[in-house]
């Protein structure tokens, strides 16, 4: 498999977790996304979104969008589970990883930050924007996460919400949001214990800068 990515981009990110937590091995390919190379030619052949990442299966076949992969990653190697078994419950840890992957994780992509900018914002504006909506997405999953217990999102083992989690809170920092949900960092605190998630780090990546 290859795994085209960035070593900033959260989507990327997860993707790394969850090929860590299943003990698989990716060669990486990268893309620096500040210099525009998720646009060329070659990547638009692989993702026509010019968005990151993507997983190339090896025969052909190329999957996008993180959640996607790491779900198809889930199916194909079973071991260890990244959803519970239970459908409410699956639905619930889904409903928390979309939650970040879908509705905070995006308006902080380069593409609609640039385009705030365009619109006349100052870089403060933008900044402050970006953070603001940072915020009030993880105090609603600080909220949704309320009442399960254990030392991950859901439980003692790590899943799919974890996986999400992690990289979002990596980019609240890069913007400047203060965490003070203590559910959320001693999550991430027992993430990062994980070689899996200790790995998958952004300064850990060979594209580090």
């Amino acid at each position: 498999m290859i795994l085209h990515g960035y070593f900033r981009s959260t989507a990327s990110w997860r993707v790394r977790i969850a090929l860590g937590l299943k003990g698989l091995a990716a060669d990486q390919v990268f893309h620096h996304l500040r210099r525009g190379e998720q646009r060329a030619p070659d990547y638009l052949a692989i993702n026509p979104q010019g968005l990151l990442p993507a997983l190339a299966l090896g025969d052909g076949r190329v999957l996008t969008q993180s959640l996607a992969i790491v779900e198809y990653l889930d199916e194909t190697h079973p071991e260890p589970p990244l959803l519970p078994a239970d459908p409410f419950e699956r639905a619930q840890v889904r409903a928390v990883a979309q939650a970040i992957a879908c509705d905070i994780h995006p308006v902080q992509n380069l593409k609609i930050l640039a385009r705030l900018r365009d619109l006349g914002l100052d870089e403060p504006a933008v900044q402050g924007w970006a953070a603001g909506v940072i915020e009030e997405g993880l105090g609603a999953v600080d909220k949704l996460l309320a009442g399960h217990s254990g030392r991950f999102a859901f439980g003692d083992a790590p899943g799919l919400a974890d996986l999400a989690l992690v990289p979002q809170l990596g980019n609240a920092r890069r913007f400047g949001v203060d965490l003070r949900w203590n559910r959320l960092t001693d999550i991430e605190a027992a993430c990062l214990e994980l070689d899996a998630f200790k790995s998958a780090v952004p300064s850990a990546q060979p594209d580090a800068e």
